[in-house]
């Protein structure tokens, strides 16, 4: 199945909130998840030489698959898909060193290390396309409510879309006419709508990222 771009999403759900908070609030968990993932795994295949660095690398799959705990929460709350967790890690008999070979054999603590890592770049793209797309499309839809501040406190005759100077010559241009303000208004209201088919898409990769490499 392919993820495509739904025009049913409109900006005033609140399902396109909630997937708008989701990519918000992605940017942080990503960069937590990566960065223990990056930091422990590399401390951990550093001091493989030692008796530290097995131990380490079973704390970095202890900790990969809590953080995949607090993802799969999020992907409920926000995202609407509930994903069962992978069962606890077990060890076959008593003891520290059982209990350490026993999350190394994690695969689900692997597949969560494995989500941090790939999921990372993903959350940050996610993050400044939404951000840029949807500040564009307010900006531009409520242009018609802020434009008069440019002839009254700006000096400008309404919002300057350029202004430069070549070849001895000045290149400048306002919107001034109302037909100039409702044409960019129109778009920006086209944009917010793409912005909601957008988020929608972009989360449906992070739905499907998450029941592959997440859960049980």
């Amino acid at each position: 199945m392919t993820t495509t771009i739904s025009l049913q999403r409109t900006p005033f759900l609140r399902a396109t909130h909630r997937e708008v908070g989701y990519i918000f609030a992605s940017l942080f968990t990503a960069v937590v998840g990566f960065v223990w993932t990056v930091t422990v795994l590399a401390l951990g295949i550093g001091t493989l030489v030692t008796a530290l660095g097995l131990p380490v690398l079973a704390l970095l799959l202890a900790g990969a698959r809590g953080l995949g705990a607090v993802e799969r929460g999020r992907v409920a709350r926000l995202l609407g898909r509930r994903l069962p967790g992978p069962a606890p890690v077990r060890a076959a008999r008593p003891g520290a060193w059982a209990r350490i070979t026993a999350q190394l054999a994690d695969l689900a603590g692997w597949r969560a290390v494995a989500y941090h890592l790939l999921m990372f770049p993903w959350h940050v793209f996610s993050f400044v396309l939404t951000v840029t797309l949807w500040t564009t499309g307010f900006a531009m839809a409520l242009l018609p409510a802020y434009n008069w501040v440019f002839p009254t406190y700006v000096g400008w005759p309404g919002y300057r879309v350029f202004d430069y100077h070549k070849d001895g010559a000045h290149h400048v241009y306002y919107l001034t006419h109302f037909w100039q303000v409702a044409g960019v208004s129109l778009a920006g209201v086209l944009l917010l709508l793409l912005a909601a088919g957008l988020t929608h898409a972009l989360t449906a990769v992070s739905r499907r990222a998450a029941a592959a490499l997440l859960a049980a």
